[in-house]
C-alpha cells in the first residue's frame, strides 16, 4: 500500500498505511472496510447502468431549497456552513446528486421483488393488540374467564390477579408482531375477532387469558412500510454483492 500522506496533525504527517493500522488496532477496520465496499458496489452499479440519469436540475433545486430552509441565502454564510461541515460546494453537490441516484437505484432493484417479499414477511408485519391476565393455575384462569363472560371487568380483574407487568395498564399489551406470538396463541388469534376472549392457554406452566383488542393488518400501500421493505431488499442485494467480491488488504 502506498504510504502517501493522509492527515497532518500538529505538523506531523500520518500516512494512509498508518491510518489503516490505527483502525486495525482499535478494532474498527472491519466497519471501515465495510463502508468502503458498500460505496464501491453502489458507485460501480450506478456507473454501469443506463436507466439512472443525473438530474442536475433537481439537484440544483434541492440545494436552493436547503439554503432557503436553513437561512443560507448569503453566499458567505453558505460557504461558512460548507467549511464548518468539512466539505465544499462540489462535494456537497455530488452528495445531493448521489442521494437521488441511490434512491432511484433502490426503486429499480427492489420494485419487482416487493410484492412477493411483502407476502413472505406479512406474518411479521401484521400486528395485534392484546390484553392479558396471567395466573399460576388453570382453575383460577377458568374462574376469571367465567366472571368476565358474566359481566365482570377484564381490566379490573387484570389489575387484581394478573402476575404480568402489564397489569398496571389494565392488562393491555402491544402492539405485538403476529409472527412473534407463540404458535398456540397465534393460531387462536387467527380465528378470533376483536373483543373475543382467548384461552386460558398454558404458557410455560402458567395460564393466560387473552382478549383480542385490535388487529393491525400491514398493507403495501403504506408508504412508510413500503420504504422499509425496499431498504431491507436493497441491503440484501448489497450484502450479496459485497460477499461476491475478492478483497485483499495490504498494510505496510
Amino acid at each position: 500500500m502506498e504510504s502517501s500522506s493522509f492527515l497532518t496533525v500538529n505538523d506531523q504527517t500520518i500516512s494512509l498505511s498508518q491510518v489503516i493500522t490505527y483502525l486495525q488496532i482499535s478494532g474498527k477496520l472491519a466497519n471501515f472496510i465495510s463502508d468502503v465496499l458498500r460505496q464501491y458496489v453502489i458507485e460501480e452499479e450506478l456507473k454501469n447502468r443506463t436507466d439512472i440519469d443525473n438530474n442536475s436540475a433537481l439537484t440544483e433545486q434541492t440545494i436552493i431549497d436547503f439554503r432557503l430552509k436553513n437561512q443560507l441565502n448569503d453566499q458567505d454564510n453558505f460557504q461558512e456552513w460548507l467549511n464548518s461541515n468539512g466539505t465544499d460546494y462540489q462535494t456537497f453537490h455530488k452528495t445531493i446528486s448521489f442521494t437521488f441516484q441511490l434512491e432511484k437505484l433502490k426503486q429499480i432493484l427492489t420494485e419487482p421483488k416487493l410484492p412477493e417479499y411483502f407476502i413472505d414477511r406479512k406474518i411479521y408485519l401484521d400486528r395485534v393488540i392484546l390484553s392479558r391476565i396471567l395466573v399460576s393455575n388453570q382453575e383460577l384462569a377458568e374462574e376469571l374467564k367465567t366472571q368476565i363472560e358474566e359481566g365482570s371487568s377484564f381490566e379490573q380483574l387484570a389489575k387484581e390477579y394478573s402476575l404480568a407487568d402489564e397489569r398496571i395498564f389494565n392488562g393491555m399489551m402491544g402492539p405485538i408482531s403476529r409472527g412473534t406470538l407463540p404458535d398456540i396463541l397465534r393460531a387462536a388469534v387467527d380465528v378470533s375477532n376483536p373483543g373475543e376472549l382467548i384461552g386460558p392457554l398454558d404458557m410455560d406452566g402458567r395460564f393466560a387469558l387473552f382478549r383480542l383488542e385490535q388487529i393491525l393488518s400491514a398493507s403495501l400501500e403504506d408508504p412508510q412500510l413500503q420504504k422499509s421493505l425496499q431498504n431491507e431488499l436493497f441491503e440484501k442485494w448489497l450484502t450479496e454483492k459485497i460477499q461476491s467480491l475478492t478483497v485483499k488488504i495490504q498494510v505496510n
